[in-house]
């Protein structure tokens, strides 16, 4: 493992009363910030659902799962999808950077109802390779053979790429891959698995990094 310093220059080196006076200042803002985001995530939360209509099958390390199947016990999912194509090599860096967080949170989500799934597009034999390499447990489970990812745009198919946009984050845009990232939450409503569902992408899916939410707090 390798590891970078920084030269980190800071001109503006003031006395404690002049910082103390500065940092009172910056908390209003990020007091007002804290205010605005526990707004948005009320209002996130009270967003009607969408119901899941398609019956997707999926490729498990022990062989089909229904999208059913990922709640475990639970009544909440929790999807990252993760970016990872057919004949990749490896995942994208950021995501297992993100997945390497999965295995110490997926407890503490399960006492708070919430059932933690990884979807690639990648087949199951390679994600499995990947998988024992990084070292990961959660479950990880592969779309190659329906078309779950198609239908959230986090895959674009060759004759989509070709006219130069793809649909992601509700929008026609340019990317620079066939796959991208995402985070769902579908809930199970009465006796069906799989009523509604809100999706995160692009840096919207960065509400779950933790270590970045740390590393933004350095110069």
């Amino acid at each position: 493992m390798t590891s970078s310093k920084t030269a980190i220059e800071h001109s503006n080196v003031v006395s404690h009363e002049d910082w103390l006076a500065a940092r009172k200042e910056f908390l209003k803002k990020e007091k007002e910030f804290t205010r605005l985001r526990d707004e948005l995530s009320k209002e996130r939360r009270q967003l009607p659902w969408e119901k899941v209509e398609k019956k997707y099958v999926f490729d498990g390390p022990g062989g089909k799962e229904t999208l059913a199947d990922l709640f475990g016990k639970r009544s909440q999912l929790m999807i990252y999808h993760f970016m990872f194509g057919p004949g990749w090599s490896e995942g994208c860096p950021s995501c297992s950077y993100l997945a390497d967080h999965f295995d110490g949170m997926t407890i503490h989500l399960a006492h708070r109802d919430v059932t933690l799934a990884v979807v690639s597009h990648a087949p199951i034999e390679e994600i499995e390779v990947f998988k024992k390499r990084m070292g990961w447990k959660f479950n990880w489970v592969s779309s190659f053979n329906n078309d779950f990812n198609y239908d959230y745009h986090v895959s674009f198919k060759a004759e989509e790429r070709a006219k130069g946009t793809v649909e992601y984050n509700y929008k026609q845009m340019k990317f620079p891959s066939e796959e991208a990232p995402g985070l769902s939450a579908v809930c199970a409503a009465g006796s069906c698995a799989d009523q509604g569902h809100f999706v995160l992408f692009s840096r919207g899916s960065q509400l779950i990094d933790l270590g970045m939410q740390e590393i933004i707090l350095h110069p």
